[in-house]
């Protein structure tokens, strides 16, 4: 694990995460233990928190895996209540869980749209909720969420769209309702990352991506799950402790895009992502 942080910069920090068994959430994950914090895994699918736990533990970190639907109300209590007896404490909130399905706006079944918007944003909301009330009332804490790269709509994906935008906004009142108690509340909005996520979508969906997403961006590329984390990490962390109630897009410049100045390949890269 290559961190551009600084070693334990972490230690006896606790980290709920959830969507934490793949893609992203492992990424952060495993950064956030490597730095010396205890990630809780939280996520629907046992095999993957068992597989992300054990690969944690054996990079030397500390991981427990907490089977959790965000969907659920009483699935989120049992998780904060879990956490809480088996680490002690709560100090940081990564709302990573969510789903979608590519679909055109009016082929989406009002099953479909639910099942969206119930995943990314009311779960999102009473995740944040029970551990503010549970934890982060007393003592502060730091909320990182993680949304999409909707700001100009989000096509073939309205309904994650719309939610995401949900929590972009409910970040900001979140922000200001709790910072009196010690509370920061972000979002990071990436745009479209290499990430086992997208095995989920059909492969010509796939391929789309890969040939045409990456000429709406400056990089001319796809993001990685390392550049992700490590701006979820930035929030979460003391460089961060007077940035609240803001989205961080984490795109390569995609939400910028100009036809006057489209991007074009280049040879050059930033020297962390030679490394990650």
């Amino acid at each position: 694990m290559n961190s551009i942080f600084k070693n334990n910069l972490f230690a006896n920090k606790v980290a709920l995460i959830t969507g934490g068994g793949t893609g992203i959430g492992l990424r952060t994950a495993r950064e956030l233990a490597s730095l010396g914090a205890t990630v809780i895994l939280a996520s629907r699918k046992a095999d993957n928190l068992i597989k992300a736990a054990n690969i944690i533990k054996n990079e030397g970190g500390k991981a427990i895996p907490i089977e959790c639907n965000i969907r659920e109300e009483e699935s989120i209590q049992k998780c904060v209540e879990q956490t809480i007896n088996e680490a002690g404490t709560i100090d940081f909130l990564v709302n990573n869980g969510g789903g979608q399905f590519p679909s055109k706006a009016e082929s989406i079944s009002r099953k479909g749209w639910n099942a969206v918007i119930e995943t990314n944003l009311t779960g999102t909301f009473f995740m944040s909720q029970e551990v503010f009330n549970k934890v982060f009332i007393h003592k502060g804490g730091a909320i990182v969420s993680v949304i999409a790269n909707m700001r100009n709509g989000f096509p073939m994906l309205s309904h994650t769209g719309a939610a995401r935008a949900g929590v972009e906004n409910l970040t900001k009142s979140l922000a200001n309702e709790w910072g009196k108690y010690g509370v920061r509340i972000n979002a990071i909005a990436p745009g479209t990352i290499d990430s086992s996520g997208l095995n989920n979508y059909a492969p010509e969906f796939r391929q789309h991506l890969y040939t045409n997403i990456i000429k709406n961006n400056q990089t001319y590329r796809l993001g990685t799950e390392a550049e992700i984390a490590a701006s979820i990490l930035f929030l979460l962390s003391p460089a961060a402790s007077y940035i609240t109630g803001i989205t961080l897009a984490v795109d390569g410049g995609e939400s910028i895009y100009s036809p006057l100045a489209p991007p074009a390949p280049n040879d050059k890269h930033h020297p962390f992502t030679d490394d990650i």
